[in-house]
């Protein structure tokens, strides 16, 4: 399922040089993360109401061109790799205005339990994996 988060860029966010300092990017990328997670009906809430948390392992971004203040930039997460065990998420971010890609993005993570313990999300929850997995952009 495609979703596209939209995010306005505020004046705080931006640096010295009057651009988006890159670290923000990171929040960008996070807060996409959850309103998908959302939109495809499983919200942070019901993943861990199910004993399941998804921590980060890993950020990879690569800086195309930057954005400024009031800009508005499109965020459309979606799943690259599924094992049960780790997920990747790519991100396509682009100027809403120009179309320009913003940064090309992925973040790493692997499924828990409530106690941080990694499970296999296949044995786990079948019904949650076969969620992600119907989700893979091959």
């Amino acid at each position: 399922m495609s979703c596209i988060y939209e995010r306005k860029i505020n004046y705080y966010e931006t640096d010295k040089m009057g651009i988006v300092h890159h670290s923000n990017y990171i929040r960008f990328l996070e807060e996409s993360r959850c309103f998908w997670l959302e939109k495809i009906n499983m919200p942070f809430s019901v993943l861990e109401e199910n004993g399941i948390t998804i921590p980060v392992l890993g950020v990879n971004c690569t800086y195309k061109h930057h954005v400024t203040f009031a800009d508005t930039i499109l965020i459309r997460p979606y799943v690259k790799e599924y094992s049960g065990v780790r997920m990747t998420i790519g991100y396509d971010v682009t100027n809403k205005e120009t179309g320009e890609t913003v940064i090309i993005a992925e973040t790493k993570h692997c499924f828990t339990d409530k106690n941080l313990k990694p499970i296999n999300l296949k044995k786990y929850n079948i019904e949650f994996s076969n969620k992600f997995e119907n989700l893979i952009e091959r």
